[in-house]
């Protein structure tokens, strides 16, 4: 793979919402630093999103709403290996979930246009106690930081090239192979300031198996991972279509994690990863998104 080509699917990767038919309850966040854009904005970049990739050959585009199988884009592709087949290579999330549907489908509002402050969230009840703020900021960033109540969706990336766990998505390419097919196992989480909810530092543990690098520790209680095809994610693509491949499994129930372990994590992990990354504006578009069977 040339730089330019390796760079350009950095690019695509590590950038990593909302239907024009909802009305959303806007949501705030302590910290942010942008008013929310109007609902024109989102419905403009929506509009350029499809001029701009109206009768190019994309193929379908992530992120979607996993509980609506709608879809017409013609382009199909391989399913990636089971990720027991294929190499665990990064780990990082998304502040709000990318997707929609199962237990997050409370839209957190248009955010600063950008992909952060927007996305979707858990809709459970969450116990006062579990709301208590942090003594210390949590991943803080430019964006503001973490806050117990907040969901995040999780991104476990596998590819069929031979590689091991490491920092950016470029650590999922391989000089020996320009075009590895690409997984990701997709979890949301909330997060609650309580010692007895899951680890972080234990749900992103990952060792060998059989031979390759695997996760060891993505929840499976969480229900029946939704697979589709898709493609790469991130606020770069709200206006432009993402021309990579990828197989997704995003499973529609929400696991509590304890905010604490998540801190912890940011401070310190072989993914260099230290804060949320933004999301992409929820695709509806059919033309651009790949048929899935009804659940």
């Amino acid at each position: 793979m040339n730089t330019s080509s390796r760079l350009l699917l950095l690019v695509a990767l590590s950038l990593p919402l909302p239907a024009l038919a909802e009305h959303p309850q806007h949501a705030t966040h302590e910290g942010a630093h942008h008013a929310p854009v109007a609902d024109s904005v989102i419905a403009l970049q929506r509009q350029h999103l499809a001029e701009n990739t109206r009768g190019k050959g994309f193929g379908p585009q992530s992120p979607r709403d996993i509980d609506n199988p709608v879809g017409r884009n013609p382009v199909i592709f391989s399913a990636a290996p089971p990720a027991a087949q294929m190499n665990l290579c990064n780990i990082h999330f998304h502040k709000n979930a990318e997707h929609k549907g199962g237990e997050f489908t409370r839209y957190a509002g248009n955010g600063d246009g950008h992909g952060y402050l927007s996305g979707y969230q858990y809709t459970g009840h969450l116990a006062p106690a579990e709301l208590k703020p942090t003594e210390e900021p949590v991943c803080p960033s430019e964006h503001g930081d973490l806050k117990p109540g907040d969901t995040i969706e999780v991104h476990y990336v596998y590819s069929t090239a031979q590689v091991k766990p490491g920092p950016t998505l470029g650590s999922c390419l391989s000089e020996s192979i320009k075009n590895p097919q690409l997984r990701v196992e997709a979890q949301v989480y909330v997060l609650v300031n309580d010692a007895k909810a899951r680890n972080f530092m234990e749900l992103t543990r990952h060792g060998k198996v059989n031979g390759r690098y695997q996760a060891l520790n993505i929840p499976s209680d969480t229900g029946t991972p939704v697979q589709y095809a898709g493609s790469t994610t991130g606020p770069g693509y709200n206006e432009k279509g993402s021309p990579y491949q990828v197989t997704w499994s995003v499973r529609p129930r929400v696991a509590k994690v304890n905010i604490e372990t998540v801190g912890q994590w940011c401070k310190g992990n072989v993914f260099k990863e230290d804060h949320a990354h933004g999301v992409r504006n929820l695709v509806i578009n059919p033309d651009l998104l790949s048929p899935m069977q009804a659940r």
